[in-house]
């Protein structure tokens, strides 16, 4: 940036921010009425906020899975940019959270006074311009209010490149350019991660792999929506029906699947939808369309995306690392019901339900929505939390007239 911008910049934020509100909203992005109110805290002894990052919409339904606990009640912010949104308690525009003093000092004025636990999600700032951006400022300034605060990963915002390369053969971080984007927010998070007073403070990661860097970390598992994802029965067909639908090609391994989905396309083994564009709402049925969820083969891992074909009760194809796969198998009392498969055995894989898709799909239909029952429905999300919340913070917010209990 040039130093007659830099300055403009600064003069321009420096601005009261009514005055940049009502003159000025086309340059900076948004108006006074586009301000949100602060995030309110629910009336229950226990009250948690999650947020900014909402990413598939997983702070909202981790919100929900902990007011599975008795005596709390939960709220997720989402800073939202443009783009898919999914469901959330309280959005706030980027454009407001990186230009709006007035709403970061209301935010944390807010929060600060009101709940009493935080989960800052990938390390992302909640209160925009009152600290500068500066998350570990904002941990320390909530915990002189006594509230407690915790931190969780989703994954390229933990997750070590150098050592993944080590174990992945298909490491999305042996890629420069997926490495150039995602090196720098791992590096400042490790860094914010290292600040933070370990004996104090929570980590929480929200799939099994991130456990290989990050051991004293709580694994709280993603949390899928049972009765959304229950579309039934695949529709009876000739050829199978083959979904793959990445929301990030690099991260998922695409290029290196998608010359065999074609190959078996072309010859009418399968038939393959290469969805672009789909949104949330949309997708349970595009996933209940299908015979096959062909998921990952880079990151040695299952996130959300999995775990809804599971609900929906598809087959589910995908690499997963052995040392996930034991820790997802013992958290959950059973067999992982994702096919394992690499690209060079992918055809092969995918030929032979093809040929047996009746009795495949039959145990597709039973296995997986067992398995996101036991493991990701919320109850073990709401478990992983409860020794959190648990703790009754000392200053923070007063108990709003009603009796502590401790979680169920």
């Amino acid at each position: 940036m040039s130093l007659s911008r830099a300055f403009f910049v600064r003069a321009f934020l420096s601005l009261p921010d009514g005055l940049r509100e009502r003159w000025m909203s086309r340059m900076q992005g948004y108006g006074a009425d586009d301000v949100p109110a602060p995030t309110g805290a629910p009336r229950t002894p226990i009250r948690l906020l999650i947020g900014p990052a909402n990413y598939a919409g997983q702070g909202w339904m981790w919100a929900r899975a902990a007011e599975r606990l008795t005596g709390v009640g939960a709220k997720n912010m989402e800073v939202r940019p443009a783009g898919l949104h999914f469901r959330a308690d309280d959005v706030v525009p980027v454009a407001v959270a990186a230009r709006s003093a007035r709403w970061g000092r209301a935010q944390f004025a807010a929060v600060s006074s009101s709940f009493t636990h935080v989960i800052f999600e990938s390390m992302r700032p909640m209160f925009g311009r009152e600290f500068d951006g500066d998350v570990v400022a904002e941990i320390e300034a909530l915990r002189s209010k006594g509230i407690r605060v915790a931190s969780l990963a989703h994954g390229t915002d933990l997750r070590d490149p150098t050592r993944h390369r080590e174990r992945e053969a298909l490491s999305p971080y042996a890629q420069a350019e997926f490495l150039r984007s995602a090196m720098p927010a791992y590096q400042r998070n490790r860094r914010a991660f290292d600040q933070i007073d370990g004996a104090a403070h929570v980590h929480y990661v929200s799939t099994p792999d991130l456990l290989r860097d990050f051991p004293e970390a709580t694994w709280l598992p993603v949390v899928v929506d049972m009765d959304r994802w229950a579309v039934g029965a695949a529709p009876a067909r000739d050829r199978l029906r083959v979904l793959h639908a990445p929301s990030s090609a690099a991260a998922k391994g695409t290029s290196s699947i998608l010359p065999v989905l074609r190959e078996l396309a072309s010859r009418g083994t399968i038939d393959l939808d290469l969805p672009a564009g789909v949104l949330p709402q949309e997708m349970p049925a595009r996933v209940g369309s299908a015979d096959v969820v062909v998921d990952q083969f880079a990151l040695g891992s299952y996130g959300v995306a999995a775990c809804e074909a599971m609900a929906a009760g598809r087959i589910v194809v995908a690499h997963v690392a052995p040392d996930v796969r034991a820790r997802a198998e013992a958290a959950a009392g059973m067999p992982l019901p994702i096919v394992e498969a690499t690209p060079e055995t992918l055809g092969g894989v995918l030929a032979g339900f093809a040929r047996e898709r009746s009795s495949a799909l039959a145990d597709a239909l039973v296995d997986g929505p067992e398995f996101v029952r036991r493991l990701h429905d919320g109850t073990a999300a709401a478990a992983a939390m409860a020794p959190f919340l648990s703790t009754r913070p000392a200053i923070a917010g007063g108990d709003m007239g009603e009796s502590w209990t401790t979680p169920k």
